[in-house]
Parts: structure tokens; sequence; C-alpha cells
């Protein structure tokens, strides 16, 4: 039985997803991991820290000449 030169691309990927799922689920019956839920909820800022406002940084001196890019190679 060979495998056609046009399904082989297809036939890896079919392998290494299997395999893939495979090592997903005996680490997900085995218990790997699960030391600490996974909390994805953003929490409240402390009163200690202070918050920083991007708009709020001094500017900054640029030494030398502004990048430009070069849009068109032909003209130098």
């Amino acid at each position: 039985m060979r495998i056609r030169e046009e399904n082989c691309n297809m036939v890896l990927l079919a392998v290494v997803t299997s395999i893939s799922v495979a090592i997903a689920g005996g680490a997900t019956l085995l218990g790997v991991g699960d030391s600490k839920p996974v909390r994805f909820a953003e929490q409240a800022p402390s009163p200690d820290k202070r918050i920083i406002n991007v708009g709020d940084q001094p500017p900054v001196r640029v030494i030398g000449a502004p990048f430009v890019p070069n849009t068109n190679p032909r003209e130098r």
C-alpha cells in the first residue's frame, strides 16, 4: 500500500494531529498540571500600586536623522 504523493501532506497532518490529541487526552486523564486553576479575570489594582498612563510619559529626544522608509527603491 503506497500513499499517493498528493495525499502525503494530509496523511502527515492526520498522524501528527492524532498523536497530539492522544498525548493531550492522556495528560487530561492523568491530571497533569492541575495544581492551580487559571484565572483570566482582571484583578483590581491594589491601592499601593501607581497607575501609569502611556500618554503621561515625557517626550524622548531623538538624536540623528529621522527614519524615512524607502517606499520607491528606484529613486534614491
